[in-house]
C-alpha cells in the first residue's frame, strides 16, 4: 500500500523446506521440543530475505508484533535476540503470547516496512 510493505505469518520455517529450524515433531506432528533461539534467527532471516527480495532493508521495518507461544519461557531469549538484530533500527515493537501458531512454531511475526 503506498511506500508501505506489509509482511504477515513470517515464521521460522526455510523457504523451500520442510523442517522448521529448531523444533523436535513427534509422528503426529506435534512439538516434542523446541529451540527458542534456533527459531529467532531463522525468522528474522526470513524477514530479512523477505524486504530484500522487495527492494527494502532491515532499516526500513517501522513496526514489528511478535507472537510467542510461550512468553513465561521464551521472552528472555527472544528479548536478547530482538535487539542484537535491532540495534540501530527500533521500530515499534509489540510482543504478545498467544495460545498456539497455526504450524508447529514458537515465533510469529508481522512487519511492516518502507519501501
Amino acid at each position: 500500500v503506498g511506500n508501505l510493505l506489509f509482511l504477515s505469518g513470517v515464521g521460522p520455517r526455510e523457504r523451500g523446506k520442510k523442517e522448521i529450524s529448531g523444533v523436535t515433531l513427534d509422528e503426529k506432528g506435534k512439538i516434542i521440543s523446541y529451540d527458542i533461539e534456533a527459531q529467532c534467527h531463522s525468522v528474522f532471516s526470513n524477514v530479512k530475505a523477505i524486504l530484500e527480495d522487495s527492494g527494502t532493508t532491515w532499516e526500513n521495518l517501522i513496526d514489528v508484533t511478535v507472537f510467542l507461544t510461550n512468553m513465561k519461557d521464551d521472552f528472555q531469549t527472544y528479548n536478547r535476540i530482538y535487539a542484537e538484530y535491532f540495534k540501530d533500527n527500533q521500530p515499534c515493537r509489540t510482543t504478545v503470547e498467544i495460545n498456539c501458531l497455526p504450524t508447529p512454531i514458537a515465533i510469529e511475526l508481522k512487519c511492516i516496512a518502507t519501501i
